[in-house]
């Protein structure tokens, strides 16, 4: 399966027009209308942006590899946006020194097992 069905699979569980699609990756309509009748791939620098509007990991895109509940789920790396809770988390947490981030991390530990 190319990555290009893989895209439209997933448009299709989402019930996701590739009118909508376009309008939410800035990928003209064309393009993507290329991936279906022609079976190419989308080109490598609009992959992340492809991930995040189908809520989906680069892994499950290029591999097809799923990831069913990502709680039970070593995560090995992560698609973080700017100005997000998260984001600002990670770069707080890489201006601590080394103690203060094994207390962040015990602390985090600690709040999971509750």
């Amino acid at each position: 399966m190319t990555i290009g069905e893989r895209i439209f699979n997933i448009m299709e569980d989402r019930d996701m027009t590739q009118l909508e699609f376009s309008r939410l990756t800035g990928i003209a309509q064309s393009t993507i209308s290329d991936w279906k009748r022609k079976r190419t791939n989308p080109a490598s620098d609009k992959i992340l942006i492809i991930c995040e509007v189908l809520e989906i990991s680069p892994n499950e895109l290029l591999q097809g590899q799923q990831i069913k509940d990502a709680k039970d789920t070593d995560i090995d790396y992560m698609v973080v946006s700017e100005g997000t809770e998260a984001y600002k988390m990670l770069v707080g947490f890489e201006k601590l020194d080394r103690g203060s981030k094994d207390r962040l991390l015990g602390y985090l530990s600690a709040l999971i097992k509750e």
